[in-house]
């Protein structure tokens, strides 16, 4: 009778520590799923606080990962943006200086000009005229240094994005709608018009 009670306690024993390690590993096993997030909040409710917190903290942990990640490239498109706008500040930032030394040019240009059918100019009227050319050529140097160049209009096909016909003159020597004097010089600064050429255009005679 004793070795049998004493069989019988020894079966109720392991018995329970086959439960108690089914047991843990049931929730080792939750545990795992929870804090990988495999699991909700709500189905991880039977589990103990501090794996509930995990959770909530790895949940979080990823949200704040993908804002970073958003934030990161809105950063990078915004750098790229702004380096944009500098390069173009940069290339026109002195446009409407440039522009208005073109009426000075336009002056120098018909100062230097000689008249038609003059006489031999006078000593003090030629200085004028070679100090009038220097500062001429010194203006258009400084031009050519902020990338302003002159359009070449004449005899080109007359073409609206870059030269203003201001009217049209009968001709039978050149294609129709072609540029046969120029009034004002046009200007581009880099690849931008600065100002369109005043031009006379050809038309077919009536």
């Amino acid at each position: 009778m004793r070795d049998h009670s004493n069989k019988k306690k020894d079966i109720h024993k392991d018995i329970d520590i086959d439960a108690e390690t089914a047991a843990e590993d049931l929730k080792a096993s939750q545990t795992e799923a929870a804090v990988s997030g495999d699991v909700n909040i709500d189905e991880a409710s039977n589990l103990d606080p501090v794996t509930i917190k995990m959770q909530e903290l790895a949940q979080e942990a990823a949200l704040d990962r993908d804002r970073l990640l958003r934030l990161s490239a809105e950063f990078e498109n915004y750098k790229k943006r702004m380096s944009r706008q500098m390069d173009d500040f940069k290339k026109y930032a002195n446009e409407v200086l440039l522009k208005d030394l073109l009426t000075i040019v336009d002056n120098l240009e018909r100062a230097a000009t000689p008249l038609p059918g003059a006489a031999a100019k006078e000593s003090v009227a030629e200085c004028v005229r070679e100090g009038v050319e220097l500062t001429l050529h010194e203006i258009i140097k400084i031009l050519n240094r902020h990338h302003v160049a002159a359009i070449d209009a004449m005899n080109q096909p007359f073409d609206p994005a870059y030269h203003e016909a201001v009217m049209q003159e009968p001709s039978d020597d050149y294609p129709e709608n072609t540029v046969i004097n120029v009034f004002q010089k046009g200007y581009m600064i880099h690849d931008r018009l600065l100002r369109p050429a005043m031009v006379v255009v050809s038309k077919k005679n009536a």
